[in-house]
This record gives C-alpha cells, structure tokens and sequence, in this order.
C-alpha cells in the first residue's frame, strides 16, 4: 500500500518569480517553492506544519472554530476547495475569500467570529488576514534566513562560500 501524497501548497498564484522572498500565494518561501519536489516528506511536513501555525495564529485574532466537522460539511457542502494539510482554522480564509462582500451567517460554518470581525465584510477579512499572515511569514524568513549583504557580488560570494565553492 503506497502513502498518501503530501500536496503542495501552492495556490497558482506565486509572487517569487517577481522577486518576493515570500510567496504571497502560498506563503511558501522562495527556496522551499524552488525546492519543493525534491523535498521528502518529513520536509514538506514541517512546512505545512510552519504555514499552519502562522496562519492559525492570525485567524484566532478574529475567529473560533467551534464545530470543526460542521466546518468541513459546509465547505464540502459549498464546493470550496481547502488544504487538508492544515487545521480547520486553516481553512477559514477560503471560505471568507469565496463570500466575498456577501454576508453569511458565520455560525452555520462553526465559527464564533471575535469582535476583531465587527464591521468587517469577508472578503475585507480575508484581504486582512492575508496580509497579516505574509507579514508574519516574512518575519519568520527575515529572522530565520535573511542577511545582510552589501551587493549583490557579496551575495554571489556568500552563496558560493556556502556550496564551498570558495
């Protein structure tokens, strides 16, 4: 019996090939989005782990996933796509993306919106959190990754240092 393929969580919409160290699609960084079919699985794992973890981070500011299963029904029920890969807070921005300006009653999905949610259409939620969460995952890539280079010739030595090269 062969193992479940570990999916990507790419979107269709990559903002690193105009340079983004953060993919704003997927949230991927650039490297991991390069990398990512010669990743085993225990890797792809710890990335969707890291996507989860920020991504819940920002939507527990505004939501409450009290019915995970009824969650799921109506995403199912809705014909909205959503990862897996990630908790049911996870799956709260594609709901809010596919309600657009529309109103919809938060409480039949199993969420209890936080007060943060007050005013606020979905998608203008959406667009929020979105924004948020690349904000935390650049910070995550900053802290982790990031380093200061004088040029770009610096950055080419640096690498190749790396690779041992030099």
């Amino acid at each position: 019996m062969s193992k479940p393929r570990i999916g990507t969580p790419c979107i269709g919409v990559c903002s690193t090939v105009f340079g983004d160290t953060v993919c704003r699609g997927c949230r991927r960084f650039s490297h991991e989005v390069v990398d990512w079919n010669a990743y085993s699985d225990e890797q792809k794992r710890i990335v969707w782990e890291r996507l989860d973890e920020l991504l819940g981070l920002v939507v527990s500011n505004y939501f409450e996933v009290v019915d995970a299963d009824a969650l799921a029904g109506q995403l199912d029920y809705q014909n909205l796509r959503y990862q897996t890969q990630l908790s049911p807070t996870g799956w709260v921005p594609e709901l809010l993306k596919a309600a657009g300006r529309q109103r919809i009653d938060y409480r039949v999905f199993g969420l209890e919106p936080l007060p943060a949610t007050e005013g606020l259409a979905p998608r203008e939620l959406y667009d929020l959190i979105s924004k948020e969460c690349h904000a935390l995952n650049q910070a995550h890539y900053d802290r982790s990754f990031a380093r200061p280079v004088g040029s770009t010739g610096e950055l080419v030595m640096q690498a190749a240092r790396e690779k041992g090269l030099f």
